[in-house]
């Protein structure tokens, strides 16, 4: 589900992005890309001749002068529209966001607890380390931390998940975001963040596209392009003095007119992704967010692409995160259905995900319905820290389950023993990752129940993704090495940390980076935070605390560990897209050349005639078909920028060869078609 609705209709974004793009042609917006501000500036100086035309003084017909301007202004207009509309697109979530940030009130505390004497201010009030009380049915008023109390907190301002989360002290479910609604009970919070510098005020600043910094791959492109741009301005300069000093030499009137220079500069110098460029990265940074991830830097979002290590927390990431039942082991003597309906009985008052999984084995391999606590009868005795066991008296029926060294115990204590094949059974389970739990009635041991956390169906298939496209997958758990082993093994990663401490992630990352690797990971906890702050790119869980997110540099507001899966995946699609539409721009740039270069220097020698491979009709159908290209082209991939190049799992090599057969050679055929389709109809129109 997406976290944000769009607050104007598409018809409505298209009409603001056509508005912007007239209030977009100043000089100091069109100064931010050289490239567009070259085609600006030409566009300024054919206009001015397309004036003097009309009053008779014209180097050329004044429809032809004026055709040329025109288009030129549209080259300009149609790169504006492309960034607008993709800022259009982060300016409408904004607001959204902003709709759930304002009118907001908050409940101050003048100590840290409930009861205390309290004052309601304006949320926009509130500074660092002030605290506040929230009750069922009133908004979270900043960012915060949980000092005391446990709710129910609807995320879905934030998030777009309707299903509610549990807020409580301590741990890592502490944060609070403003904006989102408390249902039930209350909590005490203390706020973290100051006068607007909250999580919103964050996430509003980071989708308003138009605030978004360049890059440094983005800025190293821009420098690139600007330099051809220049080479290019040289050139077409030089061409006209040099064409004055033939034509006098030849006593012949200076066939070249400073309209045929600027439409030659401007098909010459790569306009394509010149004009694209902005959009390209915006777009990039919404989809990140239309993900539910908000990266506090485009930097981010480009290092993404380029991550070659993944590290994994195995609970949560890799495996369920929540053990199940998978198997019931009988006791020597002890029928299976015995075990199962014994081990259901003790589990039916038991709401943990391990209770409710036996509940459901039992079922569904044994047949057995879950019983209504009522109709049993039964009086049963919850799990403890202390006991390590939970079970149910009835009658003269007593039956435990629990940690096999309790249940044990309990057992020796009915006069029973632990046969010699149960006590195998649990030490080979222990020893394959699996928890095993023993279920007793009285002196009797009935047998085992492994309890397993299990592995995330198509995770697999998801490394070996990863693994195609050059990407190593480490994964990192607490677990002893025999367990850590089997995990790794029945997921597919390429190697793993056992026992791992915070001191061994950062360790992990250090090494990685220092032998040239880009290594990304993901964290929730106060003890990640030194490995985030390392990582190239940091995923901290929106749940986590509020050092973990201080420490990263995306936030994942669903607080789904596989994400970093997803957000690689983008990453490396706004590196392709951009690679691909810079491909395809300089091949566009070569075709266009054989189209304008015959018609700009024909008058000066008539073999030049031979490069016209084209057969188009006039120099001055050439020139203008060529100009009306090179602008129609950038409306037509403005799709295609925002929507980005599909992302393939393929190696680096494959892609490079897909991406110049595809955008390259489309590069070169493109404008040999569209160009000679456009001076047909400009011809037949006799336009031109």
């Amino acid at each position: 589900m997406s976290s944000f609705r769009l607050s104007t209709g598409k018809k409505e974004m298209h009409l603001r992005a056509l508005a912007d793009s007239f209030r977009k042609l100043t000089p100091r917006t069109q100064l931010r890309n050289p490239v567009m501000f070259v085609v600006y500036v030409g566009s300024m100086l054919v206009t001015w001749l397309w004036i003097q035309a009309l009053a008779g003084h014209g180097e050329a017909p004044a429809g032809t002068i004026g055709g040329i301007a025109a288009w030129l202004w549209l080259t300009v207009l149609f790169a504006n529209y492309a960034e607008a509309l993709a800022e259009g697109r982060g300016r409408a979530q904004a607001e959204s966001l902003r709709e759930a940030r304002e009118g907001l009130t908050a409940r101050k505390l003048s100590e840290p607890k409930k009861g205390a004497v309290e004052v309601t201010v304006p949320a926009s009030r509130l500074a660092k380390g002030d605290v506040v009380i929230v009750e069922a049915g009133q908004f979270v008023p900043a960012d915060g931390e949980v000092l005391e109390g446990v709710a129910s907190v609807d995320e879905s301002a934030v998030t777009g998940e309707s299903a509610p989360v549990i807020r409580e002290s301590g741990g890592d479910r502490s944060a609070v975001t403003g904006g989102t609604k408390v249902l039930s009970d209350w909590i005490v919070v203390r706020v973290t963040a100051e006068p607007g510098k909250g999580f919103l005020d964050r996430m509003i600043g980071l989708v308003e596209a138009a605030k978004r910094g360049k890059t440094p791959n983005e800025i190293a492109l821009s420098i690139l392009l600007a330099a051809l741009t220049i080479v290019f301005l040289l050139v077409c300069a030089a061409l006209y003095p040099m064409s004055r000093y033939v034509a006098g030499a030849a006593n012949l009137p200076n066939p070249m007119t400073v309209t045929a220079l600027v439409a030659l500069l401007v098909c010459l110098i790569p306009t394509t992704i010149g004009g694209l460029l902005s959009a390209i990265g915006i777009a990039g940074m919404d989809r990140l967010i239309r993900a539910n991830v908000v990266a506090m830097s485009g930097r981010a979002v480009e290092a993404a692409g380029d991550v070659d290590v993944l590290l994994l927390d195995k609970t949560g990431t890799i495996t369920l995160g929540n053990r199940q039942a998978t198997e019931f082991v009988t006791a020597p003597g002890i029928l299976p259905e015995q075990l199962a309906d014994a081990a259901q009985l003790a589990s039916l008052p038991d709401e943990t995900p391990e209770g409710r999984s036996i509940v459901v084995l039992a079922k569904n391999k044994h047949g057995l319905r879950a019983r209504d606590l009522a109709d049993v009868g039964a009086k049963f005795i919850p799990f403890s820290a202390k006991t390590r066991m939970s079970g149910f008296d009835m009658g003269d029926r007593s039956v435990r389950k629990g940690a096999p060294e309790a249940v044990e115990a309990w057992v020796r204590g009915q006069g029973g023993e632990i046969p010699r094949e149960t006590k195998a059974v649990v030490e080979t389970m222990a020893r394959d990752g699996s928890t095993p739990l023993l279920v007793a009635a009285g002196p009797r041991c009935l047998g085992v129940v492994r309890l397993r956390d299990v592995v995330k169906g198509g995770i697999r298939d998801r490394f070996a993704e990863l693994r195609g496209m050059g990407i190593k997958t480490v994964m990192i758990t607490g677990d002893n090495p025999l367990t850590a082993a089997a995990i790794a093994a029945e997921a597919g990663v390429d190697d793993f940390v056992a026992q791992a401490t915070p001191e061994d992630k950062l360790r992990v990352i250090r090494q990685n980076q220092t032998d040239g690797r880009m290594v990304a990971m993901t964290g929730d906890g106060t003890n990640d935070a030194p490995a985030l702050a390392q990582a190239d790119v940091a995923v901290a869980m929106h749940t986590g605390t509020q050092a973990a997110k201080e420490a990263g540099n995306m936030i994942d507001l669903e607080s789904n560990p596989t994400k970093l899966l997803d957000i690689v995946k983008i990453g490396k699609q706004l590196l392709i897209t951009r690679g691909a539409l810079t491909t395809f721009s300089i091949a566009n740039d070569v075709a266009k050349y054989f189209a304008i270069l015959p018609a700009v220097f024909l008058p000066f020698h008539k073999n030049i005639a031979l490069f016209n491979i084209m057969g188009l009709k006039t120099p001055q159908s050439a020139i203008l078909a060529s100009v009306i290209f090179n602008a129609l082209i950038i409306v037509a991939l403005v799709p295609l920028a925002l929507r980005g190049v599909k992302h393939r799992p393929v190696s680096a090599a494959r892609a490079l060869r897909d991406n110049i057969l595809i955008y390259g050679v489309g590069g070169l055929v493109a404008p040999f078609l569209g160009i000679k389709l456009i001076d047909m109809i400009l011809v037949a129109l006799t336009l031109a």
